[in-house]
């Protein structure tokens, strides 16, 4: 099955139950973001979706990019938790198990660049998820760890949304 069979569903019912937006714009960043399940989760397509949604529909477009926001926030935020007090021992779990080059790509990239990786890393696929973990098993400073989390997950949520968000009011504009 490809994206599209999961991406559709969630989009639709986002259109019809517009009530359930902003739980939904979270969980599905959170999932994204979260080490455990980002690979099981098509959140950016969803996203991207309902983005689109924003924009023909009129939903407020900064309550859903702040829903957004935190919840790859938060999902980076508990991958980093994990990180810092299981260490190594997290990368044998299920489904990272099922990637230990992602995890030691994570890993070499926040030795290399340091906090960065974490501002930059949101915005790379798979090291999205694994940055973070990487981070903590590191030993990131806090502070810095979560400066570079949310101000990477604000300006990725936005770049996320606004396309659609604000590309469809222009085209009906024109």
């Amino acid at each position: 099955m490809d994206i599209e069979h999961y991406v559709e569903p969630i989009v639709a019912f986002v259109r019809d139950h517009q009530g359930w937006t902003l739980p939904i714009v979270f969980a599905l960043a959170f999932g994204e973001s979260l080490a455990l399940i980002s690979f099981l989760v098509p959140a950016t397509v969803a996203l991207v979706g309902i983005g689109a949604l924003i924009g023909a529909s009129g939903i407020a477009f900064i309550p859903i990019w702040i829903a957004a926001a935190l919840g790859a926030a938060v999902g980076d935020w508990l991958s980093y938790w994990l990180g810092v007090t299981f260490k190594g021992a997290v990368a044998k779990v299920w489904p990272l198990s099922r990637h230990p080059d992602l995890i030691e790509r994570g890993h070499r990239f926040v030795e290399r660049y340091g906090v960065y990786a974490v501002f930059v890393g949101r915005f790379l696929g798979p090291l999205r998820a694994t940055v973070p973990l990487a981070a903590g098993v590191l030993v990131m400073p806090q502070l810095k760890f979560q400066i570079a989390n949310f101000s990477s997950a604000f300006l990725w949520a936005a770049l996320l949304l606004a396309p659609g968000t604000f590309g469809l009011k222009f085209l009906h504009l024109g």
